[in-house]
């Protein structure tokens, strides 16, 4: 027989900045003491995680609990506001029931809140002993905090790690042989399959379907990376390609390799063999490449190092930069 609950109605609320397995703690803790439990994922626009993606994800988290998003930009501690405790309270007079019985919060401040309501207040957990981890811990090393973080908010943190260079310099070989050390996936050069695809006959009009091939490969393959993404090529080298092809590149090609972030470049040196594998085509632009890529890493003050010698030593290399993400 089911265990009737202590209170109809009852309401949680934070920032979630970003979720992790301490507040699904609470939340799950006061469902099991509430029949009708709210959420309230409070965000403002000056706050480093967008708000649209934490309520995105406390949805996806808690399909069973009513969640909703307050956007108001208000002050976020007493001391940012002399009439903090009233903005607040009639903020949360707007946006609970009116009936409801009950606040459960991690912190101390839960007391103030539910005396001002009139309600009362449970804490659950204040030493997070259940969880011991921050959405502070997560922001500042979220890799080394990777268990705390729940599968569907992983992604957004997941480091984009690009392999770039002329052909025939090691990116594939490189990005699998990462990607086994690493215990994660990489995304495939789509480019080349699109390039065999199309009997080795490109027209500019391609450039624009190869960018967003491979745009679409890295987003699928984030959702499965462990706290690493290895990309095999970017919309740099998409871009620098159609100038060797064509003399030029679609603006919106060049735009969205603006857009796309990743946290660092590895650029591979041409100090090993070139090698003919049908698609290859430019042995004697290895130098003119390396330095075209260089150059435009260097213009766009983007994160990159240059990775040379051994395969072996390059995944020494390699893992040696990436220590720094714990």
């Amino acid at each position: 027989m089911e265990q009737k609950k202590r209170y109809k109605k009852g309401f949680v609320l934070g920032k979630f900045l970003p979720p992790h397995k301490g507040h699904i703690y609470l939340v799950e803790a006061a469902m099991k003491q509430t029949d009708d439990l709210t959420v309230l994922v409070c965000t403002t626009s000056r706050e480093p995680i967008p708000g649209a993606h934490r309520y995105q994800w406390m949805k996806e988290l808690l399909p069973h609990a009513r969640v909703i998003h307050v956007t108001d930009e208000v002050p976020s501690y007493p001391h940012e506001h002399p009439d903090f405790w009233n903005i607040w309270t009639s903020l949360l007079k707007r946006e609970i029931d009116p009936q409801t019985e009950v606040f459960f919060s991690s912190e101390e401040y839960g007391n103030e809140v539910a005396e001002r309501l009139g309600i009362k207040h449970i804490l659950i957990d204040m030493e997070r002993k259940a969880f011991s981890v921050s959405g502070t811990a997560i922001r500042n090393n979220p890799l080394a905090n990777w268990n705390f973080i729940p599968e569907n908010v992983k992604p957004y943190f997941v480091k984009r790690i690009v392999l770039t260079g002329p052909e025939s310099t090691g990116k594939t070989t490189m990005a699998g042989l990462l990607a086994a050390y690493y215990k994660t996936v990489w995304a495939a050069e789509f480019g080349r399959e699109y390039f065999v695809s199309q009997g080795g006959k490109l027209v500019i009009d391609d450039i624009q379907k190869i960018a967003e091939g491979q745009l679409k490969q890295e987003d699928e393959a984030v959702l499965k990376a462990n706290k690493f993404l290895f990309c095999d090529t970017d919309l740099i080298v998409t871009q620098i390609w159609s100038e060797i092809y064509f003399n030029e590149c679609p603006p919106a090609v060049i735009d969205k390799s603006y857009e796309r972030k990743y946290d660092l470049y590895l650029l591979m040196d041409i100090d090993i063999p070139w090698e003919d594998d049908g698609t290859r085509e430019f042995p004697h632009l290895r130098q003119w490449h390396f330095n075209r890529i260089k150059d435009e890493l260097d213009k766009r003050g983007l994160n990159y190092g240059i990775i040379s010698g051994s395969y072996a030593e390059r995944q020494q290399a390699v893992i040696s930069l990436l220590k720094k993400y714990g």
